[in-house]
């Protein structure tokens, strides 16, 4: 580009999951969500890891926060100062976090500043793709207006699913009905939980036993990928070996151009507590 005016910054949360490595590629600036226990609070991802919240369960479950809206200040203060004027800022779901709504209303303080916010609608890798391709975008050098209709177009392209041993965690944290995540233990019914239209989860398959849902993950992503080129992602929530298997063998479909794996990050791990594996498919 040639000038600092015509630069655009590219912000998220840190939500997304994304490699560390390509966040630095494509300094992509990342607002901590927070994790809160009664003795202290933690910027997530900075000065907590997965395996800390892990560690305290089940006898302390922590709550968790949207940004902070000072922290989304700052940034937005330092980027002015910088000369940078084109900002993007792709969140968490509005139907799971306050974070998108935060970062609009911080923006209002900087009338001079072009921000661009965008309800990713999704989470973890869901949203991670999202911001990846927004990324690439800048470094090829297209217009902020241009980016912000092709990542809002990514939504339809992008399905995430995840399931977890017990609901016990989700349900502490409001994301399920408390009716409905106690039967599930019980009888042990294991759903595919997925994001709908809104932002919102919802259960996309429900079947029993853990092998069985494991099984189920790998058959959706199958089905969803057949016919497309596609972009995953594996992740899991300190469930590593099983996680492994099932990026193993979707490695092997011969329609994959990219696979990224990980592990989620503290604050989407209180909400699903250990065990989670999840799959993320961008069809491209």
């Amino acid at each position: 580009m040639d000038s600092i005016s015509e630069k655009i910054a590219l912000i998220t949360d840190s939500s997304c999951d994304l490699p560390v490595e390509i966040i630095k590629e494509h300094s992509i600036f990342t607002l901590p969500l927070r994790v809160i226990y009664p003795d202290k609070e933690y910027s997530d991802g900075i000065d907590i890891t997965p395996q800390e919240v892990y560690d305290r369960m089940p006898n302390e479950i922590p709550k968790t926060s949207m940004a902070s809206p000072s922290d989304c200040a700052t940034l937005l203060e330092s980027l002015r100062n910088q000369g940078i004027r084109n900002i993007l800022s792709v969140n968490i779901s509005s139907g799971l976090s306050g974070t998108f709504d935060m970062v609009k209303m911080v923006s209002k303080d900087f009338p001079d500043l072009n921000i661009i916010a965008i309800d990713s609608k999704n989470l973890s890798m869901g949203l991670g793709f999202m911001v990846y391709e927004a990324a690439k975008m800048i470094s090829e050098g297209l217009k902020i207006d241009e980016i912000k209709e092709k990542v809002i177009a990514l939504r339809e392209k992008i399905k995430i699913f995840y399931c977890i041993p017990i609901l016990e965690y989700l349900k502490k944290g409001g994301r399920i009905n408390t009716v409905a995540a106690t039967i599930g233990d019980i009888m042990d019914i294991k759903p595919i939980i997925s994001v709908n239209e809104e932002g919102k989860y919802y259960s996309h398959a429900k079947v029993r036993g853990r092998k069985k849902s494991l099984d189920k993950l790998v058959e959706i992503a199958k089905e969803i990928s057949e016919g497309h080129m596609v972009n995953l992602a594996v992740m899991h929530g300190n469930a590593e070996i099983e996680a492994v298997k099932i990026k193993n063998t979707l490695s092997e479909l011969p329609n994959v151009k990219e696979i990224v794996f990980g592990q989620i990050g503290p604050a989407l791990g209180v909400h699903t507590g250990p065990g989670l594996v999840g799959v993320c498919v961008h069809i491209i």
